[in-house]
């Protein structure tokens, strides 16, 4: 017979249907997951929405700025340009002879006068050969003399008189030649000037064309420059005219515009001027590179403001006009306002402003770069540096 077994107690069928209390278990920790999402996404919330307000009323610290008021000054019109200092006459001194130098009678760097002995090269020979051909003129002297007298009283012929007179011309033009020949070895100053480094020695072989020193006319000297032929309308001959060198650069030289070139150069479309400046004390020399500046008699009403306080932009120059306000509590401020401008001449720190600001207003003159239209600023001028129309360079 068959033996039915019946499964264990602990065994439940797959089927068989879950307990209420598990499924109470699962709800609950839903419900305990979904509380604290919500807890952490109000939080969150909160935080954001609190930042949110102070972003809203958050207001941005005053920037710190220098001003400077726009000035209503007198410039004088002027065209400026690079040039360079030229004597007026200079020359490489040499030797037309050759000889022996014997007497040196400068000294490096020295001032020498017209007509001073500079070099004496050595002459012994041609002095003796002076001396035989002076002898040989004075006979020749009498004897044409004698002939004249003899010629006279019909005692010699014409012919006898004319060789006479041939021989003493030749013996002195033999004179004038050795005196010549002895003046070239001596080599003089052909005018007053600064002489400089010797390049000859005592007993050196002097050969013809060999250098001995170069001679510069220093007092007064010339400034060669170019301005663009634009420049014709408002330059002529007489405006004064001021010099600028990098080596002084505190002094400055007053000069007269001299000459101006009758034509223009093809390549640059530019004039070649020259001017003479007094030069006592020397200190100008050939050679120097120069900032010339032609002042004009006319003069002229601008507005100026310092350089640093214009924002240079492709699309635009602009400056920062600052402006009395009040904040949100009802005080005083200041605060600044963008205006575009049109700007002209430079001069030194200062830049002329043709339109877009006012003489008398105030603008920023350093930080502009910072500040944006609106802002508020508080001005210190303690540590700004000060404006010069002509600024020099503050030796370390």
């Amino acid at each position: 017979m068959p033996v039915s077994v019946s499964p264990p107690s602990d065994v439940i069928p797959s089927s068989a249907p879950r307990s209420p209390r598990n499924w109470k278990r699962w709800v609950l920790g839903i419900l305990a997951l979904l509380g604290i999402i919500a807890v952490l996404v109000g939080i969150k919330a909160a935080q954001i929405g609190a930042m949110i307000q102070a972003g809203a009323s958050y207001v941005s610290p005053p920037e710190s700025v220098s001003s400077a008021k726009a000035e209503t000054v007198t410039w004088q019109s002027s065209q400026r340009a690079v040039g360079t200092v030229i004597a007026v006459r200079g020359v490489t001194l040499g030797s037309e002879l050759s000889g022996i130098v014997r007497e040196i009678g400068f000294e490096n760097g020295a001032r020498v006068k017209k007509g001073q002995v500079l070099v004496q090269l050595d002459t012994s020979s041609e002095t003796a050969q002076l001396t035989g051909a002076e002898a040989e003129a004075e006979l020749a002297r009498l004897t044409l003399t004698r002939v004249q007298s003899l010629y006279t009283q019909g005692s010699r012929p014409q012919a006898e008189l004319e060789i006479a007179q041939a021989r003493a011309v030749q013996a002195e033009a033999a004179v004038a030649n050795l005196r010549a020949l002895i003046a070239k070895k001596v080599i003089r100053a052909p005018f007053e000037g600064r002489i400089g480094i010797r390049q000859v020695e005592l007993g050196q072989a002097a050969g013809p064309g060999s250098p001995i020193a170069s001679l510069q006319s220093v007092d007064p000297v010339h400034v060669e420059f170019l301005l663009p032929q634009q420049a014709l309308v408002e330059v002529k001959p007489g405006q004064k005219v001021r010099i600028g060198v990098d080596v002084f650069p505190k002094d400055a030289w007053e000069g007269t515009l001299t000459t101006i070139n009758p034509e223009v150069e093809l390549a640059s479309r530019n004039v070649r001027m020259r001017a003479t400046v007094p030069n006592a004390d020397g200190r100008l020399l050939p050679g120097m590179f120069a900032t010339v500046e032609v002042l004009s008699e006319e003069t002229r009403q601008v507005v100026a403001i310092p350089t640093t306080a214009v924002l240079f932009a492709p699309y635009g120059d602009s400056v920062f006009v600052i402006e009395e306000a009040k904040d949100a509590a009802g005080k005083p401020s200041l605060v600044v306002q963008q205006r575009f401008t049109r700007l002209g001449e430079r001069r030194g720190d200062f830049i002329v402003v043709d339109s877009g600001l006012k003489p008398g207003e105030t603008v920023v003159s350093n930080g502009v770069f910072k500040l944006r239209n609106g802002a508020a600023v508080v001005v210190n001028n303690a540590l700004a540096p000060r404006p010069e129309s002509a600024p020099q360079p503050v030796a370390p």
